[in-house]
């Protein structure tokens, strides 16, 4: 029983710290936004499955939180659809605002897979599969635009390409191509360990 402690007490240090990086690079954020609109990362500072898209829309910038409105509604519908545990989901936008400039952009991306340190990114569209090839992560090997199929990234993260959810959720066949490579993250996710 003191080995339990000990594990929670040691993951409960990485949460804080977690969430502390998380909450720095929130606020670095909105001070280089200086006062334009931002969609801040949303989801477990230290979650499995890292969902990232390209840019921001209209009702996230509103909001001011990464996949609020139609996408992350449908992404929910999609988790519990796979029988995912959303709390075990970190979401962001590779740009952050409007005018932000790539270079910033791509060391806050590299940043948040470096403190959330997922197990599997899920790249929404080929802008996003683009940045994220361009970031020049430590340890990383390119992606390819293999949609629905599971890639290694690093040594320690596999990556899924997906079609983008912001232009798939409009049309039947753009829905039904969205959850046909969506849908490769509930096995995925039902073979990792329980611990």
């Amino acid at each position: 029983m003191g080995a339990d402690v000990t594990t929670d007490e040691i993951y409960e240090r990485y949460l804080r710290k977690a969430i502390t990086e998380i909450n720095r690079l929130s606020h670095e954020i909105g001070e280089a936004a200086e006062g334009a609109p931002t969609a801040l990362p949303t989801g477990h500072p230290l979650a499995n499955i890292f969902l990232l898209k390209y840019g921001a829309q209209a009702q996230e910038l509103q909001e001011g939180v990464a996949f609020h409105g139609r996408a992350g509604t449908a992404l929910i519908k999609s988790l519990q659809r796979l029988h995912v545990d959303p709390m075990e989901v970190y979401g962001t936008n590779a740009v952050k605002f409007a005018g932000c400039g790539l270079g910033l952009a791509a060391q806050w991306l590299r940043r948040e897979l470096r403190i959330v340190e997922p197990k599997l990114v899920v790249v929404m569209g080929g802008d996003a599969l683009e940045f994220l090839n361009g970031i020049d992560f430590p340890l990383s090997r390119p992606v390819e635009d293999k949609v629905g199929d599971l890639e290694r990234f690093t040594p320690t993260i596999e990556a899924l390409v997906v079609p983008d959810i912001d232009s798939s959720l409009d049309e039947a066949p753009a829905k039904t191509a969205f959850w046909n490579a969506f849908k490769t993250v509930g096995p995925w996710w039902a073979a990792l360990p329980p611990y």
